[in-house]
């Protein structure tokens, strides 16, 4: 029997322990987005009686059979001080499929991809923009961002359930096949020259990927070449400036508002 080549058992020994990765979910509002995703392949559910009372619709409409707590020992494995409310829910990730099926070019389609943004409250705040503006997806590489967590869901607040949140191989290849697909790709950039309104008027109603780097690096400078253009939301003042999270919610409004208004 042909030994398999080095490069096919790491890629299903990779498979393996991604199939392996499980998350815990905490607090009312994450679990019971969880609980009510069909999506969502859940493993585990511990609760207070109080957090099941609660959550019962959602606990009876998934099947789950719940553990229940004494809420003086809530033994889910949780980090200390997380905000839970009785209630941590086992799953396993979303898969949420192929890039090119979720970001199909059409009329104002936007997407938004971070470059190295690994704060779990950051990109959770950004999901949540990203599902009130409509964008396809938020896109990051797979390694050096934030995973699926407990903290991010909750920061989500449910958007974590409902927007796609795809990690990738390779943030540039990923650039380059939806610029392939038609999408221009803006980089949110304090030094640059051109205002986002002046970079988005170029692009009138085609789709628009928005892409944002981390806090303090900015964007890596691959990433930056991968751009077609780059972009600066104008500040009142010299000093000002705002978090990754605030700026994608400004980016996805202007981006998304209708320019007649």
């Amino acid at each position: 029997m042909a030994k398999k080549p080095t490069w096919v058992i790491e890629k299903e020994r990779a498979r393996r322990a991604a199939a392996a990765e499980t998350v815990w979910l905490f607090g009312l509002h994450a679990v019971r987005d969880a609980l009510e995703n069909p999506r969502r392949e859940k493993l585990r559910l511990m609760v207070t009686k109080n957090a099941a009372d609660r959550l019962a619709e959602a606990i009876a409409a998934s099947g789950i059979v719940p553990e229940i707590c004494d809420p003086r020992r809530f033994e889910a494995p949780l980090d200390p001080g997380s905000v839970h409310q009785g209630a941590a829910l086992e799953v396993r990730p979303l898969d949420w499929g192929r890039l090119a099926d979720l970001c199909v070019a059409g009329p104002r389609g936007r997407v938004v991809l971070l470059d190295r943004v690994t704060d779990p409250h950051n990109v959770g705040a950004i999901l949540r923009s990203a599902e009130v503006f409509g964008a396809a997806a938020v896109i990051a590489p797979h390694r050096h961002s934030a995973p699926e967590t407990g903290a991010l869901a909750k920061t989500a607040s449910g958007a974590l359930e409902r927007q796609p949140y795809l990690r990738v191989p390779n943030l540039a290849r990923a650039m380059e096949e939806l610029k392939e697909i038609g999408y221009r790709l803006i980089g949110l950039d304090g030094a640059a020259e051109a205002t986002l309104a002046q970079a988005l008027a170029d692009q009138a109603d085609g789709p628009v990927g928005l892409v944002l780097g981390a806090e303090g690096p900015g964007l890596r400078q691959l990433t930056r070449e991968s751009c077609d253009a780059l972009a600066r939301i104008p500040a009142a003042g010299a000093f000002g400036s705002l978090n990754v999270s605030n700026a994608a919610a400004v980016a996805l409004y202007a981006a998304t508002a209708d320019p007649a208004g």
